[in-house]
């Protein structure tokens, strides 16, 4: 095999474990069920979310990111519309739409990157 070949074989079998993983992890949004999130959150996790513009509140670790998602994926009366998700190699950039419970919306990108079959980067962006 040529040394091309062997490098988009691993490529496209980081790809596809990276899907999976974030196939799991917008089901938990999409099910409302956080329960999955301590298998996908790697310990040194980060996370830089949406709010407060216009850089975001920073969390890190494992407990602090799994808690920002639970209360995400359980508030009431919310939901996530997936638009895309696309993936390259360890890196997945997921658009979404989030309605919120008084019927508003807005949309956004998460730009999230894997590590070792977790998650161990997410930053969230909106539209302004």
């Amino acid at each position: 095999m040529t040394q091309e070949l062997i490098i988009d074989i691993a490529t496209a079998k980081r790809s596809a474990e990276t899907a999976e993983i974030m196939r799991r992890y917008n089901n938990v949004f999409q099910r409302h069920d956080p329960s999955a999130l301590d298998e996908l959150v790697a310990d040194d996790c980060v996370i830089e979310n949406t709010t407060p513009a216009p850089d975001g509140a920073r969390r890190a670790g494992k407990s602090a990111c799994v808690e920002l998602w639970s209360a995400i994926a359980t508030a009431p009366g919310t939901r996530f519309d997936i638009e895309e998700t696309f993936v390259a190699g360890d890196r997945a950039t997921i658009r979404w739409r989030f309605w919120m419970s008084d019927g508003n919306s807005l949309r956004g990108v998460n730009l999230m990157r894997v590590q070792e079959g977790q998650i161990i980067e997410a930053m969230g962006y909106v539209k302004g």
